[in-house]
């Protein structure tokens, strides 16, 4: 297909990288993400504390991120029209109580309670960080996106791992210690907000550039964004049987315990953290396409080979899938940006909601299929995902404006 044009940077946005916002962004990331994440590795605790079945253990996921689903395209919508700096503390406020109800929850009605809380908070979260990470990029937009999203997928690693140490040991009540980590976050964020606010009354004594044209008509840019939502599907629907039913598997398949389990959890997404943080500035480089197109139909042979696999290649396997499967997202939601030029709240609300809502519903409908079926039927149903990585073939090839 054609090549099209990039968008023009936003006006007001710094003309130099602002790393210190970058890294402030990020570590909040990671900390929003480890909360989210904790929910995670802790199913097989919740399990045997509530006698969960696989399909309750699915509804958790669906919870969480099917709030987030639906909430963040609205709050990126809106964002889009008023800014709201201050949101961004806020948003992990939500993520705080729902931390603090998991922590003490007596049954399974406030497990589900303390997810949607988890949920909303990660809602009002991305969009508005995701815009902040573009703004303080100075035109580097792969890179910020990159490194925002390492700071999520490291905090994502970290929960099966504090899980490991802290939570299997001392019980389901030691979560409430990590309130103490979502006050950092808050604090940071809260620095992050001043700066927000200060670059946006800035851009307000400025005069506006015109906005970037739309490089597609209507129709077409509504069929290219069909098919990256395609790719998140594929993407979202197959980790989603990874981070939810991993630990399940290995105990189940290889008879590991239920720590074992958790460091081979965080080993899968931490490698996921890793390969985050090469998507965005390759794809600076060498253009987006390439990089989507290999990430997610790369995994493909890798994903089609891990049922079969031994202990020692199961691991082995997880790691190289994390590495380049993680590497999509990034060039993702810059090609959608740059795509749909000055709605950057709307589009990452879009695509962070859409990846959330997927990975809520594979979670629900694999948790069903397990109970079914078994835990091996699941990962050699969706090995198989991968392969709609193909579809990016018809994608256009962006290239930047000299």
């Amino acid at each position: 297909m054609s090549a099209i044009p990039a968008s023009i940077p936003t006006s007001g946005a710094p003309n130099r990288t602002v790393f210190r916002i970058i890294g402030f962004i990020s570590a909040s990331h990671m900390i929003n993400d480890m909360m989210q994440s904790l929910i995670l590795a802790m199913y097989p605790i919740l399990k045997g504390t509530f006698s969960l079945s696989f399909t309750q253990i699915g509804l958790i996921t669906l919870t969480y991120q099917l709030t987030a689903s639906l909430l963040q395209p609205l709050i990126g919508l809106y964002t889009d029209k008023k800014p709201t700096p201050y949101s961004l503390p806020i948003g992990m406020g939500f993520t705080l109580c729902g931390l603090l109800l998991l922590a003490f929850a007596p049954n399974y009605g406030t497990v589900l309670l303390a997810a949607a809380f988890v949920g909303t908070g990660s809602s009002v979260f991305h969009p508005e960080s995701s815009r902040v990470a573009r703004m303080a990029s100075g035109g580097r937009h792969g890179l910020a996106q990159s490194l925002f999203q390492v700071g999520g997928n490291t905090g994502s690693a970290l929960g099966p791992l504090v899980a490991a140490l802290v939570i299997e040991p001392f019980g389901q009540r030691s979560v409430a210690w990590f309130a103490l980590v979502a006050l950092v976050g808050i604090s940071l964020l809260s620095q992050v907000s001043r700066w927000y606010a200060h670059q946006h009354l800035a851009a307000k004594g400025k005069p506006m550039k015109p906005a970037a044209k739309a490089p597609l008509p209507p129709g077409k840019t509504a069929f290219v964004v069909s098919i990256l939502l395609l790719l998140i599907f594929s993407k979202y629907f197959y980790i989603a049987g990874l981070s939810s039913f991993y630990t399940f598997y290995v105990i189940e398949k290889f008879h590991v315990s239920v720590q074992s389990a958790q460091m081979h959890l965080f080993i899968f997404l931490f490698a996921s953290a890793l390969g985050t943080l090469a998507g965005g500035p390759i794809g600076d480089r060498i253009g987006r396409k390439p990089v989507i197109w290999f990430s997610i139909l790369g995994v493909a042979p890798l994903a089609l080979l891990l049922p079969h696999a031994n202990l020692f290649w199961s691991t082995a396997l997880t790691i190289l899938i994390g590495l380049v499967l993680s590497s999509a997202f990034s060039a993702i939601l810059v090609y959608a940006q740059e795509l749909i030029p000055g709605k950057v709240g709307m589009v990452s609300g879009l695509f962070f909601g859409f990846a959330f809502g997927m990975g809520g519903l594979g979670a629900a409908v694999l948790g069903i299929v397990a109970d079914r079926t078994s835990i091996d039927f699941v990962y050699e149903t969706i090995a198989w995902l991968p392969l709609l990585g193909i579809t990016a073939a018809l994608l256009p090839t962006i290239r930047k404006k000299a």
